[in-house]
């Protein structure tokens, strides 16, 4: 269930990145995505949540977006602050697309015959934020976009 019409739609600053789907910038992306919130001043439990969020998604657009493919694909990530201490993280790919998101969102659910994957990744995105929504079209792409809400640390 999306949650992500109760968020502002007003965005007060933002920021994109491209890196290669390669597995060694799913780190950068988890710094940088921490790095840009930090400006909200989020206590540490927000901000490991957020960065355990975006690893999940990074890692499922390499490992699954771009799985049988020779060329070097991309991941797009745009994080916005939006009003009321609001996060909104997208994580984009032009991979090989989902043909059944809602099965994909299944716990458990995975494609990996090799059984190296628990399929817990969109469970994982959706435990560590406010709200969940997952696009995608085979041979297109998918996108995940998740929003978290932060405290309103030290305005008490």
């Amino acid at each position: 269930m999306s949650r992500s019409g109760q968020f502002s739609k007003d965005v007060l600053n933002k920021m994109r990145m491209q890196l290669p789907a390669l597995s060694v910038n799913e780190g950068m992306a988890r710094a940088a995505v921490a790095a840009f919130v930090s400006q909200l001043d989020p206590g540490v439990t927000e901000v490991a949540d957020i960065k355990c969020a975006v690893s999940e998604a990074v890692t499922n657009a390499i490992v699954h977006g771009y799985r049988d493919r020779e060329e070097m694909g991309t991941i797009t990530v745009t994080v916005s602050i939006l009003a009321g201490r609001a996060v909104k993280i997208e994580i984009k790919d032009k991979g090989c697309g989902i043909p059944n998101v809602a099965e994909a969102r299944k716990p458990l659910y995975t494609t990996d015959a090799a059984g190296e994957r628990s399929g817990m990744g969109f469970t994982v995105m959706e435990s560590f934020t406010d709200a969940l929504r997952v696009t995608s079209k085979v041979g297109k792409g998918t996108t995940v976009v998740m929003f978290k809400k932060l405290s309103e640390r030290g305005r008490i």
